[in-house]
C-alpha cells in the first residue's frame, strides 16, 4: 500500500512539473490501466492471505474480530435455510467440492472488494492532492519570490561550487607539486649521501697520497735524534704502507707519488743506519758504560722496525754489527773480571792432604817447613754460610783492584757470588733490551741471547769444570750450588728464561759437582777393607754434611732430601751388619722360615731341631752381652752421639722385631712339640731387658 501511495506521488509531482494539476489529476483518475497495473504489481508483493489481511479496509474488512462467536449457530441455522444451500443438500452436491467453488468466488469477489477500496483511496489522495495545490496557487506570488530566491541561492551556490572546485583542483595541484618535491628531496638526499661517502674516501685517499713539503724538509734536514723527525717517519711509513696495498689494487694515482716516497724511504734508512752503527761502535770504547747508549737506542726503537719493514737488508745488517759488538765486549769484561776474583782469593785453600784417611805425604826433614793449615778448622763452616743471606746474596760485586789495595781475601764462594752476580744482572738487562729493541719473543729471542751471550757461558762453563776437578773444599762446592739455586729464583721472579735455561754460569756443573761429591764420598770408603768400616765412614759424612744443608737449608730441600734418604740407607744397612756377628743363624733361620711359611712348605723344617735349640739356647745366654758390646762399639764409632744413639735404637728394635718372628715361626704346628721351645725368653720380658741397655744423653 505504501508503494502504490509513493507511485501515486511520484506520478502527482510529474504531473505538476507537466501542466495544469486539475485536468491532469482527471485524466490520471481516469486511467484505469495505470491503477490495474499498480495493483497487478500490489499482488505480486502480497504473495499470502495474510499479507492482505493486514490491509486497513476500515469498515469493509469483513476478517476484523468484532464478530461474536455466539452468533455462529444463529448464522449457521441461517444459512441452512439458504435456497441453494437446500438445493445442494437435496441434490447430493459434493460439499467438498462445492466449498472450494464458492471460496473462489469469494476470492474474486474480495479482490473485486479491494479494487473498490483502493480506487477510493486513490480518489481521497488525489483530492486531498489538488485540494493542496489550489492553496498553493493563492500564495504563488510568494511562492514566486521564494522561487526568485532560491534561484539568487542556487546561483551563488553555484558561484561557491565553481570557488570550491577551483579551490579543490589548486589543492590537487600543490599536493601533485609537494610530492614532487618530497620525490626529489629524497633522491637528493641519496645523491648527497652517496657524494659525502665518496668524499670520505676520497679526501683520506688524497690525504695519504699528498707528501707534504714539511715532511720531505724534515726527512731530508732535521737531525734523527728531533722528535719532529721521529714523527714524520711514522707518517713516511703510513704513507709507504698505503703506497703498497694501493700498488695492489693497480691504482693509478700510485704512480704519481712512489718516486717522491722511495727517495724519502732511502734517505731516512740511510739516516737511520748511520745514527745506530755511530751507538753500536760507541759501545767499543774502553770504559764506556754500555748501559747508556743501549738505552738511548731503546728510545728510538721505532728506527729499527721501520727498517725491519721497509729495507731488511740494513736491518740484519745493523742486528749482526750489534750481536758481534756485544759478544765480544761481554766476552772480554767477564774474562777480565773473573781472572781479577781470582786474585783475591784465599791462598789457603783444601787440598787432597786435608782428607780424611789420607797418609801425611809430606816430606820431613831437617829443612822442611811445617805446614801453617789445620785439619780442624780447614773444613769448618764458620761465617762462610752468611754469603747465602739475602743481603749478601743480591749485594754489590766485588771490584777487584779495590780489594788488592786493602789485602782483603775471600773463600771461592765469594768469588763465584760476586762472578755470576754480576752475569746474573748484565744478562737479565740484556735479555730485556734484545726483547724490546730488536721485537723478538720465545725461541727467538733465546736463539739471539744465545748468540751474544753464548761465548761468555762456554768461559763460565770451562772455568768452574776446572775448579771442580781440582776442588777438595767441599763446602764451597755446597755454598755453590745454594748460590745457583737462588740466582735461578731470581731469574724466574725476573720472568728472564734465558739464564735459567742456559746456564747461570756454573749450575749445570755445579749439579755434577753435587754428584761428584757422593761419589767421592763413596770412593774414599771403598778405602776401608770391611763393610762395617766403610759403612761408617758414610755415615759419619752423611750426617756431617746433612747436618750444614739443614743450617742453611729448608727441611722440605732436595738437597736435605737426598742426603736424608743416603744417610737412613746406610744405616738400616749398618744395623744389619752389627746384628749379624751375634745373632746372624737366628735372622738367618727366621727369613728362610717366613719365606716358606708364604709358600706353605714350612714342613721342610721339622728337622730342624738340633739347629733350633742351639739357636734358642744361644741366644738366652749370650743375648745380653751381645747387646752391651754392640752399643759400646756403637757408641765408639760415631763421634755424633746423637746419631749413635739413633742407631743403638734402631739395632734394639730391629733385634726385638727379629726374634717376635722368631716366635711366630716356633708356634706353627710343625714345631709345637718340640720341648725347647720352653726355654724361649718371653718377648715382654725381652723388651723391658732391652730398654736398660738403650744408652741416654
Amino acid at each position: 500500500m505504501a508503494e502504490l501511495t509513493a507511485a501515486a506521488v511520484v506520478t502527482s509531482s510529474d504531473i505538476n512539473t507537466a501542466g495544469n494539476p486539475t485536468e491532469v489529476a482527471m485524466a490520471y483518475l481516469q486511467d484505469e490501466v495505470t491503477f490495474d497495473y499498480l495493483l497487478l504489481k500490489y499482488r505480486k508483493k502480497t504473495k499470502t492471505d495474510g499479507e492482505i489481511a493486514n490491509l486497513n479496509l476500515g469498515q469493509l474488512d469483513l476478517t476484523t474480530d468484532e464478530f461474536i462467536l455466539d452468533e455462529v449457530d444463529i448464522h449457521i441455522q441461517a444459512n441452512l435455510e439458504d435456497d441453494l444451500v437446500k438445493e445442494a443438500l437435496k441434490t447430493g452436491v459434493d460439499l467438498r467440492q462445492y466449498s472450494k467453488q464458492v471460496e473462489a468466488e469469494l476470492q474474486k469477489i474480495e479482490q473485486a472488494s479491494i479494487k473498490d477500496c483502493l480506487k477510493l483511496h486513490m480518489q481521497v489522495i488525489c483530492f486531498i492532492f489538488l485540494t493542496g495545490r489550489l492553496s498553493d496557487i493563492k500564495e504563488s506570488q510568494n511562492i514566486a519570490l521564494l522561487h526568485n530566491q532560491i534561484t539568487a541561492c542556487d546561483s551563488i551556490l553555484e558561484r561557491m561550487e565553481g570557488m570550491l572546485s577551483g579551490f579543490q583542483s589548486d589543492l590537487s595541484s600543490i599536493s601533485s607539486e609537494i610530492q614532487t618535491l618530497q620525490q626529489q628531496s629524497v633522491s637528493m638526499n641519496v645523491r648527497l649521501k652517496n657524494r659525502q661517502a665518496v668524499r670520505s674516501h676520497l679526501s683520506q685517499l688524497v690525504d695519504e697520497l699528498v707528501v707534504p713539503g714539511a715532511m720531505i724538509s724534515t726527512i731530508l734536514d732535521s737531525p734523527v735524534t728531533e722528535q719532529e723527525f721521529l714523527e714524520q717517519l711514522h707518517e713516511l711509513n703510513n704513507k709507504i704502507n698505503f703506497a703498497k696495498e694501493l700498488s695492489f689494487r693497480e691504482t693509478l694515482a700510485c704512480s704519481d707519488i712512489q718516486d717522491i716516497v722511495d727517495r724519502l724511504k732511502l734517505k731516512a734508512v740511510s739516516k737511520i743506519r748511520e745514527f745506530i752503527l755511530q751507538k753500536i761502535y760507541s759501545f767499543r770504547k774502553p770504559m764506556t758504560n754500555y748501559q747508556i747508549p743501549q738505552n738511548t737506542l731503546l728510545k728510538y726503537r721505532f728506527f729499527y722496525q721501520f727498517l725491519l719493514a721497509n729495507e731488511r737488508t740494513v736491518a740484519k745488517e745493523i742486528r749482526d754489527e750489534y750481536v758481534d759488538t756485544m759478544s765480544k765486549i761481554y766476552y772480554s769484561y767477564f774474562k777480565s773480571y773473573s781472572g781479577r776474583l781470582l786474585k783475591v782469593q784465599y791462598e789457603e785453600v783444601a787440598d787432597k792432604d786435608d782428607l780424611m784417611g789420607v797418609e801425611d805425604t809430606a816430606k820431613k826433614g831437617f829443612f822442611s817447613k811445617p805446614s801453617l793449615k789445620s785439619r780442624n778448622t780447614i773444613f769448618t763452616l764458620g761465617q762462610r754460610g752468611a754469603i747465602l743471606s739475602p743481603a749478601e746474596l743480591e749485594g754489590p760485586i766485588l771490584v777487584p783492584h779495590t780489594a788488592q789495595r786493602g789485602d782483603s781475601r775471600y773463600p771461592y764462594e765469594t768469588l763465584f757470588r760476586s762472578q755470576h752476580y754480576a752475569l746474573l744482572d748484565n744478562g737479565c738487562r740484556e735479555f730485556l733490551f734484545l726483547s724490546d729493541f730488536f721485537m723478538v719473543a720465545g725461541n727467538s729471542a733465546l736463539d739471539l741471547f744465545n748468540s751474544i751471550m753464548g761465548k761468555t757461558l762456554s768461559m763460565f762453563l770451562k772455568s768452574m769444570s776446572t775448579y771442580v776437578s781440582d776442588c777438595y773444599d767441599s763446602i764451597a762446592v755446597f755454598l755453590c750450588i745454594h748460590i745457583i739455586l737462588r740466582f735461578r729464583a731470581i731469574t724466574a721472579k725476573r720472568n728472564i728464561p734465558a739464564l735459567d735455561k742456559s746456564v747461570l754460569g756454573g749450575c749445570v756443573r755445579a749439579a755434577v759437582a753435587e754428584v761428584e761429591v757422593e761419589n767421592f764420598v763413596l770412593k774414599m770408603a771403598a778405602e776401608f777393607p770391611s763393610r762395617r768400616d766403610q759403612l761408617i765412614f758414610l755415615i759419619n759424612n752423611y750426617d756431617m754434611m746433612l747436618s750444614v744443608l739443614m743450617e742453611r737449608a729448608a727441611d722440605d730441600s732436595k738437597e736435605v732430601e737426598g742426603f736424608q734418604q743416603l744417610l737412613l740407607a746406610r744405616t738400616q744397612e749398618f744395623i744389619e751388619e752389627i746384628l749379624s756377628p751375634p745373632f746372624g743363624g737366628m735372622i738367618a733361620f727366621v727369613k728362610e722360615a717366613e719365606a716358606l711359611m708364604e709358600k706353605g712348605q714350612l714342613d721342610r723344617l721339622k728337622n730342624e731341631e738340633a739347629r733350633i735349640t742351639q739357636l734358642i739356647r744361644g741366644f738366652s745366654g749370650t743375648w745380653k752381652q751381645s747387646v752391651e758390646s754392640m752399643s759400646q762399639d756403637v757408641m765408639r764409632s760415631f763421634t755424633n752421639f746423637k746419631n749413635g744413639t739413633s742407631i743403638i735404637q734402631g739395632a734394639l728394635t730391629q733385634l726385638i722385631q727379629y726374634y717376635h718372628g722368631f716366635h711366630k715361626v716356633l708356634n706353627q704346628p710343625t714345631f709345637r712339640s718340640l720341648a725347647v721351645r720352653s726355654e724361649l725368653i718371653n718377648l715382654h720380658h725381652l723388651m723391658v731387658e732391652v730398654k736398660k741397655h738403650k744408652p741416654n744423653f
